[in-house]
């Protein structure tokens, strides 16, 4: 489907598969050691040494993830306009070396802006599951959407 996403597009209560990612050690620990370099993300044998008992992805990296599949499934062919924030990151379980992850994007509400009538917004809630069917991630947040043209009345 190559048609541009609208406002009008997102219902709420539905839920698409946006894309799977593996984690590999190599693409962890390169990871945090730019953007968040704890050792129970960067060194394996300080790893062992945790709480973890071994290496963990960063969180961080699990949402960046998560912004490459939506963009590359749905935000990228949409009249995205940005968004204002995202709340409620949450990793409830650790990411190892060869994790497969599944990440689903559902839509929560979607309401238009009082303020600018071209404009709608959208909650949804991401979330990603391993092989284990274990939630590793969620997080919440909103997107704006241009209207469709002759919609935004």
């Amino acid at each position: 489907m190559s048609a541009t996403l609208y406002w009008e597009d997102f219902r709420p209560g539905e839920t698409t598969e946006i894309g799977r990612h593996t984690f590999t050690e190599e693409e962890m620990v390169a990871f945090a050691r730019q953007f968040d370099p704890q050792p129970f993300h960067t060194d394996p044998v300080a790893a062992r040494a945790t709480h973890f008992g071994g290496l963990i992805a960063s969180g961080w990296h699990t949402c960046a993830v998560a912004m490459r599949l939506m963009v590359e499934s749905r935000i990228g062919r949409s009249a995205s306009l940005g968004s204002p924030g995202v709340d409620n990151v949450r990793w409830p379980a650790p990411v190892r070396p060869g994790d497969t992850l599944v990440y689903r994007h559902v839509i929560l509400e979607a309401r238009r802006s009082e303020s600018k009538p071209g404009m709608g917004l959208v909650r949804t809630r991401t979330e990603a599951v391993n092989q284990r069917g274990e939630m590793v991630m969620t997080m919440e947040g909103w997107g704006m959407f241009r209207r469709r043209p002759g919609e935004a009345a």
